[in-house]
């Protein structure tokens, strides 16, 4: 670092620090614990796998609740004819009036696009499911997905391109998720009764077990002492990283990261399916991009 002040090297040290990539990913047990199926859930070194077969799926959930934050994980989805499984990586809190922020992987038979569908429900109600082709084949390696929560936004990532966002419009009288604790869940199921196709291809059981591999654990969020107790994350007079606009808001370049997604990658875009909304909802009224 010749030629360079010590204060510079300081503010660039400062930088990498509070913006948390530099860091390496935390262990499964340091961050998450099964939740269902424990002998589907296999710790192999950096890598926890989760098993599908046709006696059960398999999840792991947060050992704690956050209100808001960036929660990363890299994974590898599962190979080959994986039609009518669904992975999942999401957030929720609990309770019928809950808000989730879902990535759910859906199954292809071999040959075909993974298509990744995202959605967002506030207070209990969902329906807002967006889907995209990948524009890589994520069984070969792993890629990282990330949510990024703040007052002013939900961003959902692939390998750090932003492939979703949802505004906090509440200046519209449009109710957003930032009252209630969420955990941070991943889990692996049948559901080929709508997976692929719309259900008309279903599970071929003749390759099971379905894997889907995980590693690069990474929480960087505001834990609460109890899901009631959310002052120490909510309160007006605290400020973290993701509040600040440079985070909560899309740079230029992300802005064109997602209208290339958009573009060349979108299938399904609730806010233009007439027949399931005659009329548009009101959030797709003032989004720029959904």
């Amino acid at each position: 670092m010749m030629g360079m002040s010590l204060f510079m090297c300081m503010m660039i040290m400062v930088c990498v620090i509070s913006c948390g990539e530099a860091a390496p990913g935390a262990k499964f047990e340091d961050l998450y614990r099964s939740s269902w199926a424990m002998d589907h859930c296999v710790n192999d070194g950096e890598v926890t796998k989760l098993k599908l077969d046709n006696f059960s799926g398999a999840g792991f959930e947060s050992r704690n609740k956050y209100l808001f934050g960036k929660v990363s994980i890299q994974i590898k989805l599962v190979e080959g004819d994986s039609a009518g499984t669904v992975t999942a990586f999401y957030m929720s809190s609990e309770g019928s009036n809950h808000n989730e922020f879902d990535f759910e992987f859906l199954g292809n038979t071999t040959g075909e696009p993974y298509i990744v569908q995202t959605n967002v429900y506030v207070n209990g109600v969902g329906n807002r499911e967006q889907r995209l082709n990948l524009w890589f084949d994520p069984t070969t390696e792993f890629h990282t997905y990330s949510i990024l929560w703040s007052k002013r936004s939900v961003v959902f990532m692939v390998d750090e391109t932003p492939i979703r966002v949802h505004k906090n419009l509440e200046d519209k009288g449009i109710p957003f998720a930032k009252d209630q604790a969420m955990g941070v869940y991943s889990s692996i199921w049948n559901a080929d009764d709508w997976a692929t196709q719309g259900g008309l291809v279903k599970t071929d059981w003749t390759h099971a077990p379905f894997i889907a591999s995980y590693k690069d654990f990474k929480i960087d969020a505001c834990e609460v002492p109890t899901t009631t107790d959310l002052s120490k994350c909510s309160g007006e007079d605290q400020r973290f990283w993701w509040d600040e606009p440079t985070v909560s808001e899309l740079s230029l370049h992300q802005n064109h990261q997602l209208i290339w997604v958009r573009a060349n990658h979108m299938i399904y875009d609730y806010c233009y399916d007439a027949a399931r909304f005659p009329v548009t909802p009101l959030e797709c009224q003032h989004h720029r991009h959904l």
